[in-house]
């Protein structure tokens, strides 16, 4: 029984035995610059997940808090995702926004039954070859869903099926805006080139924030996000359950089991990368368990689902974050932003945005591992190449049930019972993945 309390234990109880003052002052500082990475990058998943802006930074607020307190990560930092984009997209699409909450509200009792059930060690038995072949799939249909606000393009709202998403953008080209192209181009050429050159610097926010900061003086007709969505608020709203019946919970079982699942892969490798990078240990039942908790708690304020989040954990290492207490500063100096400049945060330019994802979708792709995956034993690589064309032309569901099954399969066949070790997608030393 001792055990398994001290598995599903929050890292804060055991990190602040021995908290001093010069570490919160290193916290502090590494919640802050975190944050300014996480306020564009939240507000650019949301739209792309076509939701409202401010559902993204509810989401960064209120997940981030609850994950940073409840986690079993010393320095993980959660909020939205790129990795739920596509998933978020489609339902959204099919059952409306209150679908959506509903969704990311079961998902949540999901996680919060995985955890106390310590089921975190049966996620590491999905194959490799999957989980990379939808991040690649993934990465694919957010980088072609940018390029209608990349290019200052209008029309109606694009489907969330990959080939009418095409068709729909093709129908569309004669209303490319060259102002909003080139602002966006620049804006992915000078995040990939400035953070190659000093990669801890935050160049998200400065990239996005100069690029709008010169549209609004140069260029005013590109569209910002105030101009599309409206104002943002300056705080959250008030907490509310969403709409609930047997039907939509039937409907929406496969949607959450879909972000439960990603919000558990995605968490358990942000944490593992920061453990290689800082010699600690999380614990991966206690993450489930804050992961559950937060995705029951950001529906309630209208925010998406969460999970831990590579980039932002990254950059919480990289700028002295050693405990939970940096997460919980991260979300709170969110807060802050909203409360005092929500309005300079709906001046960014959509354009900007857009890049910045263009940025997110290539490094998830991580194209340098390419060499590396064609030498795969074939029926890896096939695996690998069918879930992400499943991800992309099919479904996110689809892709992960058939390629987790094959993948199994091939596995048994081969003798293999034991879970393999994750490669972790993240280079501490060269450049830096965006989720």
């Amino acid at each position: 029984m001792r055990r398994y309390a001290e598995g599903v234990k929050p890292k804060i109880l055991t990190t602040m035995r021995d908290y001093s003052w010069r570490q919160l002052g290193a916290d502090t500082l590494a919640g802050i610059t975190v944050a300014l990475v996480a306020l564009p990058l939240s507000i650019a998943i949301a739209i792309a997940s076509g939701a409202p802006p401010a559902a993204g930074l509810a989401t960064a607020v209120v997940a981030g808090f609850v994950i940073s307190a409840l986690g079993g990560s010393r320095v993980q930092i959660g909020g939205p995702t790129g990795a739920f984009i596509v998933v978020v997209y489609g339902v959204i699409h099919d059952h409306g926004y209150h679908g959506l909450l509903l969704a990311t509200l079961m998902a949540g009792v999901i996680l919060l039954c995985a955890g106390f059930l310590k089921a975190g060690e049966l996620i590491r038995h999905v194959p490799e070859p999957v989980i990379e072949g939808f991040t690649i799939g993934i990465a694919v249909v957010i980088a072609v869903s940018q390029l209608k606000d990349l290019a200052g393009m209008t029309g109606a709202s694009l489907p969330a099926d990959f080939l009418p998403k095409l068709q729909g953008l093709w129908e569309m080209r004669g209303t490319v805006d060259t102002g909003s192209l080139a602002l966006g181009i620049a804006c992915i050429l000078a995040i990939i080139g400035l953070r190659k050159l000093a990669p801890r610097i935050p160049w998200l926010v400065l990239v996005v924030a100069g690029a709008s900061a010169i549209a609004a003086l140069a260029v005013p007709s590109i569209e910002t996000v105030a101009g599309r969505y409206g104002a943002l608020p300056h705080g959250l709203p008030t907490p509310e359950l969403p709409e609930i019946s047997s039907a939509l919970l039937v409907e929406l079982l496969p949607s959450a089991l879909v972000i439960a699942f990603l919000a558990g892969i995605e968490s358990l490798l942000s944490a593992m990368v920061a453990d290689r990078k800082i010699g600690s240990a999380h614990r991966s039942n206690a993450e489930l368990i804050a992961q559950g908790a937060a995705n029951v708690a950001s529906p309630l304020f209208g925010g998406l689902p969460a999970t831990g989040a590579i980039a932002r954990t990254a950059t919480n290492v990289n700028a002295g974050g050693r405990t939970p207490v940096a997460g919980i500063v991260h979300a709170l100096a969110i807060l802050l932003a909203i409360v005092l400049a929500a309005p300079l945060a709906g001046a960014l330019a959509l354009p900007a945005l857009a890049g910045l994802l263009v940025v997110t979708a290539w490094t998830m792709s991580e194209p340098h591992r390419w060499p590396e995956r064609l030498r795969l034993p074939r029926a890896d690589l096939a695996l690998l190449l069918m879930t992400a064309l499943l991800t992309v032309l099919a479904d996110l569901t689809t892709a992960i049930c058939v390629g987790t099954m094959i993948g199994l399969a091939l596995r048994l066949s081969r003798g293999e019972v034991s879970a393999p070790r994750w490669h972790t997608p993240f280079r501490w030393g060269g450049g830096r993945r965006d989720d």
